[in-house]
């Protein structure tokens, strides 16, 4: 198998999985219990609190862990709105993950007025747009993707978030994507919450962290016995923290090789561009996240490609994994201006450090050789090229 789809999730690290194993087994207690058994598992929690703050450049604190990326971006929202009564307005881009764009517009729908800023044909927002939606002083939050799940590109968060601390607005940042594979600090921009998920950094699957700023205030989203300060409610995944503790750790040891995986990307990229002949990158090529393409195939059905590539042992998706099974055309690609044949012929590749230049030859070639057979199939078509950068 050569899996190409690190963006949904990555393989555990050797290391997180050996760090869990103990506290699967012999040490089961639990953190809230005041006697030595119970405060192994709070310490070892602690401990963590520690790794995964220091990767996003966070006094340990500010760390609330969740069960995921969701949960994370559901309760930076959802406090934002509770606590900001008089503001009855979310602001929000149209290239959100489902996760912060479904929670948008179910408040739209009850009595809020959901606002989405749109982006370029690079994947870019609109700055100007976002801040005239600002200028009302009606935005209760305002949430913008550091890199999209999709095409990678990295969002201009900091002039975002300056635009909306001018207007005294709360701001997070579905950070997802790029915690772990970008450098990034929390102490650098005015952002009052960032979501983060372990299992798209080598981590487990079942357990994130929210990052939230010690100077706001913030009401839980879970409600109990009150863990995390009570912040978030419910006996913690003391495994899954370890885990992601431990990832937290190799990620940070990792970033200084991110020119090495772009390179790696790279080679992929202009090895698919060669071989296909009218193929296309969708998105900004020179502002994304380093492990991340994606590609346009014209005269190709992407779905039917997914299947004669997952035949051949390799594994890529058509866009978000949280939509599988879904047979609509990406809408992140329609938001960048995209027709609905050329989103339906686009696949995401995401690699991570496993990747090899072997696999990345071998999966060039499968891709050649798969998209000529649906070719044949499905001859000429797959719409106009808008804002993508072309292959030959």
């Amino acid at each position: 198998m050569i899996y190409l789809d690190n963006n949904a999730t990555t393989a555990v690290a050797p290391e997180v999985r050996e760090a869990m194993l103990p506290w699967l087994g012999e040490f089961y207690g639990n953190p809230s219990g005041g006697y030595r058994f119970g405060r192994q598992a709070r310490k070892a929690i602690d401990e963590s609190r520690e790794k995964v703050a220091a990767l996003i450049g966070a006094h340990p604190e500010e760390i609330i862990f969740t069960s995921c990326g969701t949960e994370s971006n559901n309760a930076a929202l959802r406090s934002s709105l509770s606590l900001r009564p008089e503001r009855k307005a979310i602001l929000t881009s149209t290239v959100e993950h489902s996760a912060v764009d479904e929670v948008a517009r179910f408040f739209g729908e009850t009595g809020y007025d959901a606002r989405f800023v749109e982006v370029d044909a690079e994947g870019h927002l609109d700055l100007e747009a976002w801040e005239n939606a600002l200028a009302d002083d009606e935005v209760a939050v305002a949430s913008l993707i550091w890199a999209n799940n999709e095409t990678g590109v990295l969002s201009h968060v900091e002039a975002a978030a300056e635009i909306a601390a001018e207007r005294d607005v709360y701001f997070h940042t579905d950070a997802v994507q790029a915690v772990g594979k970008v450098p990034l600090s929390v102490a650098d921009l005015p952002v009052h919450a960032l979501s983060v998920s372990a299992h798209k950094f080598h981590g487990p699957k079942g357990v994130g962290a929210l990052y939230q700023d010690r100077h706001a205030r913030f009401q839980p989203l879970m409600l109990g016995g009150g863990q995390e300060e009570k912040r978030r409610s419910g006996t913690e995944n003391v495994a899954g923290i370890v885990g992601m503790g431990v990832a937290a750790e190799l990620a940070a040891a990792r970033l200084d090789a991110r020119e090495s995986a772009a390179a790696l990307r790279d080679q992929f990229e202009e090895g698919v561009l060669e071989t296909v002949e009218g193929s296309a990158v969708n998105g900004d090529r020179d502002r994304r996240l380093p492990n991340t393409t994606n590609l346009f195939f014209p005269g190709v059905d992407g779905e039917g490609l997914l299947i004669l590539l997952d035949e051949a042992g390799i594994c890529c998706s058509p866009g978000s994994a949280c939509s599988t099974g879904a047979v609509k055309p990406s809408r992140i690609l329609k938001a960048m201006g995209q027709i609905s044949s050329r989103a339906r012929s686009s696949v995401r590749f995401s690699l991570s450090h496993h990747t090899t230049a072997e696999e990345v030859a071998e999966a060039v070639s499968a891709i050649g050789t798969a998209v000529g057979k649906l070719q044949v199939v499905l001859p000429a078509g797959g719409g106009r090229v808008v804002g993508g950068s072309g292959g030959k």
